[in-house]
């Protein structure tokens, strides 16, 4: 079922402001977060049931994409963590292209692969767990 229905934009403004300008210039403007390239993902949110919108570092692998819930290594999860295990499913933003996705969450040696793709992309992910007691967790995205 895809994403769908009222959009609630971030209450926190640079973060509302980077997806407007992502989506109004299809990805070639806001297209960076900490100087790395980024996705937009939309998730369904779990209590409100309306659509969020959050930019993170872009993760793929042979059209598979990974999302991490570092939140820079904070004590709790980001909120999008809870949508997702809430809903496995989300849509994404890659520059032009927004796509369906169905969701898991992995561990073992999987998450472990897609880790060190994550790493290679932004090495401070290792940097993060190490700051938190909570295990930062990692979804797949696999194309719907």
């Amino acid at each position: 079922m895809p994403i769908d229905g009222e959009y609630e934009p971030s209450p926190w403004e640079p973060i509302a402001e980077q997806v407007d300008l992502y989506e109004s210039s299809g990805g070639t403007e806001g297209a960076k977060l900490e100087g790395q390239p980024c996705i937009i993902l939309w998730t369904r949110g779990a209590r409100s049931g309306k659509v969020r919108k959050t930019p993170l570092m872009r993760v793929e692998d042979a059209g598979s994409y990974a999302v991490i819930g570092s939140m820079g290594g904070a004590a709790d999860h980001p909120q999008w963590v809870h949508n997702l295990r809430a809903t496995p499913e989300a849509r994404l933003q890659d520059g032009p292209e927004l796509r369906d996705y169905a969701v898991r969450e992995v561990e073992g040696a999987e998450k472990a692969r897609w880790w060190a793709i994550a790493t290679q992309v932004w090495p401070s992910y290792d940097e993060y767990q190490s700051n938190t007691e909570r295990v930062i967790p990692l979804f797949v995205l696999d194309p719907a």
